[in-house]
């Protein structure tokens, strides 16, 4: 992959928490998330989170929470869906709204992007829907959306299957090295 020019990251299940809605006050990053995203950093990658928090819809949490949260880990933006999953909006993952606005806000060619997640029903259809770069990987809802719910985005094949966030980080970065001369 040449130039990655930025990298989206799901939140539950992704970077931390186990595929559920977690407030952000009682969140828990893995312990290697943090890592992942300084070395795409440190690369001069920028790392944005994509999430779809319809809690929010519901009056459940804030979106700035989010914001202020994923400002914490060194995101260098946010993109929050705070819909619910029936509002039929363009934000809600798996449609491509998020991907397509951080595009635009940040003059991005999507196809040199990636996605890292964990839900292939969402994360890997909406990264598809741009022709970003797919990486599932297997904590949250990974290794279920892997095998038993295959059939609803068997359309979208992963690129890559991480073991999780910090392997994807890594597996993206020997892309880009590949292509150096």
């Amino acid at each position: 992959m040449q130039g990655v020019q930025a990298v989206f990251m799901d939140r539950d299940g992704t970077i931390g928490g186990d595929g559920h809605f977690i407030h952000p006050r009682d969140f828990e990053l893995f312990p290697f998330s943090l890592e992942a995203i300084r070395l795409l950093k440190q690369n001069g990658i920028p790392v944005f989170a994509l999430t779809n928090q319809h809690r929010i819809a519901r009056g459940e949490a804030v979106e700035q929470e989010f914001v202020d949260q994923f400002a914490s880990y060194g995101f260098d933006s946010s993109y929050i869906c705070p819909h619910s999953s029936g509002a039929g909006c363009e934000c809600h993952k798996p449609q491509p709204g998020l991907l397509r606005k951080a595009a635009q806000e940040h003059g991005l060619d999507l196809t040199r992007c990636a996605v890292i997640g964990d839900v292939g029903s969402t994360d890997m259809l909406a990264a598809h829907a741009v022709g970003a770069v797919k990486i599932l990987v297997l904590t949250g809802w990974g290794s279920d959306s892997l095998h038993v719910y295959r059939d609803k985005w068997a359309d979208a094949e992963p690129d890559f299957v991480a073991a999780n966030v910090l392997e994807a980080a890594q597996w993206l970065l020997g892309q880009v090295d590949k292509d150096v001369p």
